[in-house]
């Protein structure tokens, strides 16, 4: 019996051993990784200057066109990410301010991410290889009921969000295989268009206030750093469009822009424009906000 226990304790020995140096190994990959998503590459820089930066959902991935403020003498960057909620992008926001980047204006999506407090689980996942890392994200997640597991527990991060950050996602980064999330200074238009538009319904969102919102507000107060909250197009059949009207009833400061852009040939869905639909809504908000620097 005590020979059984004692092999029982070098199994849970090994085991515990090889999952540490296997947490140890990930890590080391996506450490030296920059060029799969917009978090790693923002993980793995520091000491960046913007004059712009986009943060939202997929309808900033897909909505604004950095070259367009670039062409005009301004730096800037769409660090948009489809799926992504307020939770993620208030993250972001700390951890550009943790390595050190110094960012003037900020343009913020807040109109469908507005009606939930949630988060994406997708999106988490990607912050959690730099969880024993980066003092940020380990504060900003040690309210979360796994927050032990994940930070203790040797390589239980890795196989709880196996699907986005496991061997296969640890191989393509360790051979620094790109993806097209940072092509185009981070926008990536849509080029299909669904035809006719099914229009989206809104019945069920009901905007409130937003922690993560909050945050993002606090976090440009106290960085000098100028917010411009704004909401962006969807078609004009879109169900509830009153919907709105409630967001700036609970955020007046949030700029209306749902009906900037409103011809459905610059739609690819209801709910996210077409390339031209990007280029042409970029070009007002750029004139809503900013003039050129420099003159052609």
């Amino acid at each position: 019996m005590k020979k059984f226990v004692f092999f029982l304790i070098k199994i849970a020995l090994l085991l515990f051993l090889t999952m540490a140096l296997l947490d140890v190994l990930y890590t080391f990959v996506y450490l030296k990784s920059n060029s799969r998503t917009k978090i790693d590459y923002l993980y793995n820089s520091k000491d960046k200057q913007y004059d712009v930066v986009f943060l939202g959902s997929s309808r900033v991935n897909n909505h604004f066109v950095p070259k367009i403020f670039n062409d005009q003498g301004y730096h800037t960057f769409n660090f948009g990410i489809t799926r992504s909620r307020l939770e993620e992008s208030a993250l972001m926001l700390e951890l550009m301010l943790e390595r050190n980047y110094k960012i003037k204006n900020l343009i913020l999506q807040v109109d469908l991410n507005i009606n939930t407090n949630d988060h994406s689980e997708a999106i988490r996942s990607l912050f959690m290889p730099y969880l024993h890392r980066s003092q940020t994200i380990r504060n900003f997640y040690r309210p979360i009921p796994e927050y032990n597991a994940l930070l203790y527990i040797p390589f239980y991060r890795y196989m709880h969000y196996d699907a986005r950050i496991g061997f296969r996602e640890m191989y393509l980064s360790g051979i620094h295989k790109p993806t097209n999330a940072l092509e185009n200074d981070g926008f990536h238009p849509l080029r299909k268009n669904q035809i006719p538009l099914v229009p989206a319904d809104l019945s069920k969102y009901f905007p409130k206030r937003n922690i993560g919102y909050e945050s993002i507000k606090a976090l440009c107060k106290k960085n000098h750093i100028n917010l411009i909250a704004m909401t962006t197009p969807m078609c004009m059949s879109t169900i509830n469009r009153d919907y709105f009207n409630h967001i700036h009833q609970v955020y007046p400061e949030i700029h209306n822009f749902e009906n900037a852009v409103t011809d459905d040939k610059y739609f690819s869905t209801c709910g996210h424009m077409n390339e031209a639909g990007a280029n042409e809504f970029t070009k007002i908000v750029f004139k809503a906000f900013f003039k050129p620097k420099t003159t052609h």
